[in-house]
């Protein structure tokens, strides 16, 4: 019997809200690669009725973030090597170009405010917030490649940061590279304030190195 009733259980809050958990259960390793999500342990622990469920995998298959196989249903994706080198060398080539076309003009506007964000990962970091680590973290890079005026530059660039979602998890419970990532946003930071493109390139190509290299050692244990 399916579980929750109808007014609860489609609303787009309620559909976002378990994508939002999901999603997060990716990042941090509670639910691994190759891991089957299963509709009926879905609905129980949402409480929602089978299609939201369906709604939901459907939205995590869009982000790349499952995949979903016939006969087997919904699994967490898993990525080759191969794969996660190719994803990230795209990233980085996305990344670095966006802080190529930095408009110089536009930074003394705005640098206020990435920097109210990065004390807000500041504040995560300390207090070992992993969650909120990755949330602001994503609104730190939204907020930088947004000075890049190539508006179709940044969704290319936001859609390849989501599909490496699945990768990250190795990086992010880790302290270390919390404090390491924490460090280089501040450097980047320093970077748009002397107007130094190069140094803040150099910067968005090292700063996707740690994860990558993470979930290949990760997966080089598991397998």
């Amino acid at each position: 019997m399916e579980t929750g009733d109808e007014s609860s259980s489609t609303t787009p809050d309620a559909l976002s809200a378990m994508v939002a958990a999901l999603e997060e259960d990716i990042v941090f390793g509670r639910l691994h690669p190759r891991e089957r999500l299963v509709e009926d342990d879905l609905m129980v622990r949402f409480n929602v009725k089978r299609h939201v469920v369906r709604d939901a995998l459907a939205a995590m298959d869009r982000m790349g973030l499952i995949e979903r196989r016939k006969n087997v249903g919904a699994l967490v994706r898993s990525f080759s090597a191969q794969e996660v080198k190719e994803l990230y060398e795209v990233r980085t080539m996305l990344e670095t170009e966006a802080a190529r076309r930095i408009d110089m003009e536009r930074v003394p506007s705005r640098i206020e405010h990435l920097i109210a964000i990065q004390k807000q990962h500041d504040a995560a970091v300390a207090a070992g917030d992993a969650r909120t680590v990755f949330r602001v973290n994503l609104a730190f890079h939204r907020e930088l490649f947004s000075l890049c005026s190539n508006q179709t530059l940044q969704k290319a660039i936001a859609e390849f940061a989501r599909q490496t979602h699945p990768i990250r998890f190795a990086s992010l419970v880790s302290a270390e590279y919390r404090e390491r990532a924490q460090k280089e946003h501040w450097q980047m930071i320093a970077a748009l304030q002397k107007g130094d493109i190069d140094a803040l390139v150099s910067l968005c190509a090292s700063h996707l190195l740690p994860s990558r290299d993470a979930y290949l050692h990760a997966q080089q244990y598991r397998l």
